[in-house]
C-alpha cells in the first residue's frame, strides 16, 4: 500500500530527503507560494509528477492520509493543497540480512546487525541507521508492529543512509535473534542493568546489537534471550544518552574491537 504525506513542509521535507515519492498532487486552485515553488523545482529535480487535481479529489487523498485525523483537521490539511505519494519502504528479510552478513562475514572477518526492540521514534530509527551504515552493519531489524517504521522523518534523520542499509520487519523479535544465533551471531543487549561496561565486552565476529524502547530499554524477555549485556559508564549529572547517540557509541566499539 502506497504511503500519503500531506502538507507543503512535509512533501518538501520528503523530497528533499530522498524518500520515494511517486507523485505530488496540488489543488488547482492552489496559491503558488514560495513553497509550493520549490516543491515544484525539486520534482522537477527528481523526475517526480506533479499533477494538479481538483480539490474534491485532493480531499479524497487527504483522508487516505490521515485516516485517524478528524473531519476539521482533515479539512486543514486539504486547505493545505498538496499530497504526496510515496512507494513504500522495500523491507528485506531477515535471511536477506544474514546473507548480507555471512558475505560480510566472510570478506572482512567481522559483521554487525542492529537489532531495535521497539523503538517508537522514527528519528530515532534514521539516526542508528546512519550510524550503522557509517560503520558497514550487515544490516537492522525491527518489529512489524508497535514499533517506528520507515517515514519521511527516518529519511531525514538518516541522511538517507536508510536508502543503503536493509531493514528488516519480523514478527517476533526474540525468534529474530534466536535465528541470528542459530546463524553464528553472539546477542549483545545493551541495558543500564548490566554488569559490564562496554569496554569489558568481547564483541569481536558476528555480533547481534539489541537497542531497546526510548522509555523501558529491553523487555524481560528481550533481556532473557541475549547472550551478552554491556552498558556505557555514565559519570555526569544527567546519567543517560539518547538510544541512538548510544547505539552509535557501541556500533564504534564494536568496530574497534574488530580493527583492532
Amino acid at each position: 500500500m502506497a504511503d500519503y504525506i500531506e502538507g507543503k513542509r512535509p512533501v518538501l521535507e520528503a523530497l528533499r530527503s530522498g524518500m520515494p515519492v511517486d507523485e505530488v498532487f496540488l489543488a488547482d486552485n492552489i496559491d503558488r507560494d514560495t513553497l509550493v515553488q520549490d516543491i515544484l523545482r525539486k520534482c522537477k529535480q527528481r523526475g517526480v509528477k506533479a499533477t494538479d487535481v481538483p480539490r474534491k479529489r485532493l480531499e479524497d487523498l487527504v483522508r487516505k492520509a490521515a485516516p485517524k485525523a478528524d473531519a476539521d483537521r482533515q479539512r486543514r490539511i486539504a486547505d493545505q493543497g498538496i499530497v504526496a505519494r510515496c512507494a513504500p519502504y522495500p523491507y528485506a528479510a531477515l535471511e536477506e540480512v544474514i546473507a548480507n552478513a555471512d558475505a560480510q562475514m566472510a570478506g572482512n572477518g567481522r559483521a554487525l546487525v542492529i537489532i531495535l526492540d521497539h523503538l517508537t521514534d522514527s528519528g530515532n530509527l534514521g539516526a542508528i541507521a546512519r550510524s550503522a551504515e557509517c560503520v558497514g552493519a550487515a544490516g537492522i531489524v525491527i518489529p512489524n508492529k508497535r514499533s517506528a517504521h520507515v517515514t519521511a522523518a527516518t529519511y531525514k534523520s538518516s541522511a538517507g543512509a536508510i536508502s543503503h542499509i536493509p531493514v528488516a520487519e519480523v514478527p517476533n523479535i526474540t525468534r529474530a535473534m534466536e535465528a541470528l544465533k542459530d546463524a553464528g551471531f553472539w546477542v549483545v543487549g545493551a541495558t543500564e542493568h548490566a554488569d559490564e561496561v562496554l569496554w569489558e565486552t568481547n564483541m569481536e565476529g558476528k555480533i547481534a546489537l539489541v537497542m531497546g524502547n526510548e522509555q523501558s530499554g529491553l523487555s524481560d524477555l528481550v533481556r532473557k534471550s541475549c547472550d551478552l549485556e554491556c552498558k556505557l559508564p555514565m559519570f555526569g549529572q544527567v546519567a543517560s544518552l539518547n538510544v541512538a547517540q548510544t547505539a552509535t557509541a557501541l556500533m564504534y566499539e564494536w568496530l574497534r574491537q574488530n580493527d583492532a
